[in-house]
């Protein structure tokens, strides 16, 4: 006489039960992501096609936003409007990065290794977190009474006679947009960084030292390459928050500097929506692009 498997259909119903509170579980998140990132996404890329003229948006599929946007870069002779502003930009973007990575580096390295109580940690956390009480816009304006013409750098240097006369470069130009930048962002370079560092085995430290390994070596050998997560997530935030800055750019360069987020702003405020949707459009992608190259660098789902 045949067997009769009764196992199957007693296991089949927890089974299901899992998977439908699995995706009970997600669906809040995923209504989020849609509505507030995918929604705004594709209103915007719709928009983008559209024509406009000086009075009206017109719903009608055109490419001549995007031919705007490149026009005269097939020009051998010079270099178009549109490179010199991305080059512009991704300049302020590299040199920001490598700033704020070596000063979050060093400040996560002090804090997670050489701070030793918990409590301390949470205070000089809390001390970097203050800043982040006020407005960016009032922070970025606390600079210029330091770093203007008659500010107190220049009267400082003045009256010490290192300089004759005041220096014209400590505000408004890419010295005070860079350093406005580090000062606004290296947080967010500090945090990821120091999470990394907090999950290193300190056995291997001292194993290191313990095989003759001197300080610099411990640090290059075995806290950078276990860190690298931590500086990856670091340098997407940073990166992707600079690409698309113009309110820094705007003040600290005093209006003259050219930015991609101060072109999507400027043509936002002219109303040419359809315009500013294709540059937009264009920066997304650029920016993905600088992501995926460093998530090329260590897979974070793996890591995380």
């Amino acid at each position: 006489m045949a067997s009769i498997d009764i196992s199957a259909p007693a296991d089949a119903k927890p089974v299901r039960h899992w998977r439908a509170s699995a995706w009970l579980q997600a669906t809040p998140l995923t209504l989020t992501f849609v509505l507030f990132f995918i929604v705004p996404l594709v209103i915007t890329l719709i928009v983008s096609f559209w024509d406009y003229n000086e009075y009206q948006i017109i719903p009608a599929f055109t490419l001549k936003n995007y031919a705007a946007i490149f026009d005269g870069c097939s020009s051998t002779a010079d270099m178009c409007v549109t490179f010199k502003t991305y080059l512009s930009t991704l300049k302020f973007c590299a040199i920001v990065w490598a700033i704020t990575l070596i000063l979050g580096f060093a400040i996560a390295y002090f804090l997670a290794f050489h701070v030793r109580t918990t409590a301390m940690q949470t205070i000089l956390f809390l001390v970097c977190t203050i800043p982040f009480w006020t407005s960016n816009v009032i922070r970025m304006i606390s600079w210029i009474p330091l770093l203007g013409r008659n500010g107190l750098v220049n009267q400082a240097l003045l009256a010490t006679h290192i300089i004759d006369q005041p220096l014209e470069w400590l505000l408004y130009s890419d010295f005070s947009v860079v350093l406005a930048f580090v000062h606004l962002f290296t947080f967010f370079m500090i945090v990821p960084i120091f999470n990394a560092m907090m999950r290193i085995d300190r056995s291997l430290l001292e194993a290191a030292r313990d095989a003759g390994a001197s300080g610099w070596q411990v640090i290059r050998d075995v806290v950078l390459p276990l860190s690298k997560t931590g500086i990856v997530i670091g340098s997407i935030f940073v990166i992707t928050i600079v690409m698309g800055d113009f309110l820094t750019v705007g003040v600290m360069g005093g209006q003259q500097i050219a930015s991609v987020g101060k072109i999507i702003q400027v043509q936002t405020g002219y109303l040419q929506f359809p315009a500013a949707a294709a540059n937009a459009i264009i920066l997304l992608a650029v920016v993905l692009m600088i992501v995926w190259g460093l998530t090329r660098v260590v897979d974070i789902r793996k890591e995380l």
